[in-house]
């Protein structure tokens, strides 16, 4: 019975991932996706993806490390806040980013670096989510490491941010790598922040998520399908990628 059931969900998706990829002909989605607006929109994903994905890291090890670790007043609470981007629909987000960058505090940032409607607003938008799901990752990381070595570190003289630079960072490389390649498919499909918050300008902010949603508005379903079997493609690299580290994310 378990493996029916699994057996149905899946062949429920292959049927779907097999529906959409012969929906159009090579020919059409070569073409679609050799234009110049799908690959100004290719090449701006990949790039935000990438510097939001590396912010999220950022965030992620130091943030997920104290989670793991440190007990604290509070600990509940704070780990239940990490979890709102998580939980939060999309366009709620969006719609906080547009209201927060309009206040003062909004605005003094906007005055340094101009992010709304902006490509700088597509990688905010991207990353206030995509960095919730890397420490998620980064927290089981750290809790699945043993701390007995930098323990050991501690008694030979080491200082707590020598052992975690020189025993628990190395060790958990693998994880680093799990978390930041799901925040860089988590950015992939970001769509709801991006729209409300950085637009969905043809050949200024807008991205493959966005690209998908401009043609399908206007009836190009040709267009629509060929850059969804284009993320496709790209978040079963990213899948792969993250298997083959042997993190559980």
């Amino acid at each position: 019975v378990l493996g029916l059931i699994a057996a149905g969900y899946l062949g429920f998706w292959f049927a779907m991932l097999a529906a959409t990829a012969t929906y159009t002909s090579p020919g059409e989605v070569m073409e679609v996706l050799l234009s110049r607006e799908i690959r100004y929109a290719t090449l701006l994903s990949l790039v935000t993806c990438t510097v939001s994905a590396l912010l999220s890291a950022a965030v992620a090890v130091p943030v997920g490390y104290l989670m793991s670790r440190r007990r604290f007043p509070g600990h509940a609470l704070v780990d239940a806040a990490l979890d709102i981007p998580i939980v939060l629909p999309p366009m709620v987000v969006g719609i906080c980013l547009l209201i927060f960058f309009q206040t003062r505090a909004g605005g003094l940032i906007e005055q340094v670096i101009p992010l709304t409607y902006t490509v700088g607003g597509v990688i905010v938008a991207q990353f206030v989510i995509a960095a919730a799901f890397a420490i998620r990752t980064m927290r089981n990381v750290f809790d699945h490491l043993s701390p007995r070595p930098e323990q050991v570190a501690l008694t030979l003289g080491a200082t707590p941010s020598q052992a975690f630079r020189h025993v628990t960072l190395p060790a958990a490389r693998s994880g680093i790598f799990a978390a930041a390649s799901v925040a860089w498919a988590r950015s992939l499909g970001e769509f709801g922040p991006i729209l409300v918050f950085a637009g969905a300008t043809r050949m200024k902010t807008e991205v493959l998520p966005t690209s998908v949603w401009l043609a399908w508005s206007v009836g190009e379903l040709e267009q629509g399908v060929a850059v969804s079997l284009l993320m496709i493609a790209i978040s079963m690299i990213v899948l792969v990628a993250v298997k083959m580290t042997g993190e559980r994310v």
